[in-house]
């Protein structure tokens, strides 16, 4: 049985088209890629249902997983021989970068939210249990899993540590930024992540940036409030994600009024037993998932079938805006309508909020890491906040920007059949309609 690591007698590296290169030297890393768990992710795409949005959108959390890694790895070539850092924690740092996805599953959010899973939680399961994941990282000893858990959950007590894979300007938020804006082909996500690495210093409990990296910075975040309203948050995308919320809903609830499947959905069955063993977990990817969804178009259950074929031929719900006074005043009757006119409104009448703090304050008295401001390094070795310092950081920093939106299918709205109530209807979303249309 191998102990320890070594380096590998030949460099090994990935051609990537986001770093140019991924290098991987250490034999414990080259073994992790090569876990099962790990190629599963080959298999999850990084975005979901993003690639029924922008048709680039393919890459998976596999792809990302290596990226932060190599942003990992080049991060620790700086802090070499820095005050702070200790060099002991080099393997830790990389191999928690490249694990820190590996319980994501299919379509993660919604299954989470549908399943009441967490894919953090998975993190843990794999690297800390029975998995090849885990008998690599005991290589380095046996306490050496838990600590790389410790370090994505941010339980680590060198916080230095956590910091460098999870807060405002960490090595995940820096590849995913770059790789989904090279994805799905828009311009939003790009900055000068060389200057960023090259003023990156560590600290007792923190990354900090040189001052003088500060511009680097500011584009670095007006990237990422970009990439969320424009790629993250698009209604398209939102559209596809609450077909697919609702297709797992659907299915939830005819497995438990005893419907009998023509195509059952034996892999889910450990989400409705709510005794999923992690092997049962790990068997469930993207693949096998959309095969469900292609065999449940010919269901007899009439929304199931059609919630699965809207799905997978990308005839997507249409959607309108609406503030809270909407909610308040028009929602029950509108609900109503639905029902009369035959559809029913838990599937085919969904209000979706995206909200988004593009670079969000510490705030006293809360324990998240992710919240801890980026500070900026002054030549006499001070800290100061960078929104102090920045007056584009200022002007975003802390505002919560949240859009409402009303998903509906209004194709429906124009089929013969109770022509009264789809008037109604019409009236009422009149008033609300903004941009409807779900194609780019």
């Amino acid at each position: 049985m191998k102990t320890g690591n070594r380096k590998l007698q030949e460099e090994k590296v990935f051609k990537d088209p986001v770093h140019r290169y991924i290098h991987v030297r250490d034999e414990l890393i080259w073994d992790l890629i090569g876990t099962k768990e790990f190629q599963r992710l080959r298999r999850i795409r990084q975005l979901g249902t993003t690639f029924l949005t922008f048709h680039g959108a393919e890459h998976t959390r596999f792809n990302h997983s290596l990226g932060v890694y190599e942003i990992m790895r080049r991060i620790i070539e700086v802090f070499e021989g820095k005050p702070y850092w200790q060099h002991e924690e080099r393997l830790l740092c990389l191999s928690a970068a490249l694990l820190h996805d590996i319980g994501h599953g299919p379509f993660s959010h919604s299954f989470e939210k549908v399943f009441q899973t967490d894919h953090e939680w998975w993190t843990r399961k794999i690297i800390t249990g029975d998995t090849e994941v885990h008998h690599v990282l005991t290589r380095m000893g046996k306490d050496f899993p838990q600590k790389v858990a410790d370090v994505i959950e941010k339980t680590y007590p060198n916080k230095l540590v956590v910091s460098m894979i999870s807060s405002q300007i960490d090595a995940d938020r820096m590849d995913y930024l770059q790789r989904d804006a090279f994805y799905t082909g828009v311009s939003y996500g790009h900055f000068d992540m060389e200057r960023i690495l090259r003023v990156m210093r560590p600290r007792e409990d923190q990354v900090v940036i040189k001052n003088t990296g500060m511009h680097a910075v500011e584009d670095y975040i007006m990237s990422r409030y970009q990439m969320y309203w424009q790629v993250y948050f698009h209604p398209v995308t939102r559209s596809a994600e609450v077909i697919l919320s609702k297709i797992l809903q659907r299915v939830k609830h005819l497995q438990a009024s005893g419907y009998s499947f023509k195509q059952p959905p034996l892999h889910f069955q450990g989400f409705f037993d709510k005794k999923l063993s992690l092997d049962d977990y790990l068997q469930l990817d993207e693949s096998v998932t959309l095969f469900y969804f292609q065999m449940w178009q010919k269901e007899d259950d009439a929304t199931l079938s059609d919630l699965c074929q809207r799905f997978m031929n990308r005839h997507l719900f249409k959607y309108v805006e609406f503030d809270q006074h909407f909610v308040m005043n028009e929602w029950l009757k509108l609900q109503e309508l639905f029902r009369k006119a035959g559809m029913d409104p838990e599937y085919y009448l969904v209000i979706d909020s995206s909200s988004d703090l593009p670079y969000d304050f510490y705030r006293p008295g809360e324990e998240d890491e992710e919240r801890m401001p980026i500070h900026l390094l002054t030549p006499d070795k001070k800290l100061r906040e960078l929104s102090r310092e920045s007056d584009i950081v200022e002007a975003i920093s802390g505002k919560k920007r949240t859009d409402h939106k009303l998903y509906y299918p209004k194709e429906w709205l124009d089929t013969p059949g109770y022509e009264n109530e789809k008037q109604q209807i019409k009236d009422i979303l009149q008033v609300h309609d903004g941009k409807t249309d779900t194609k780019q």
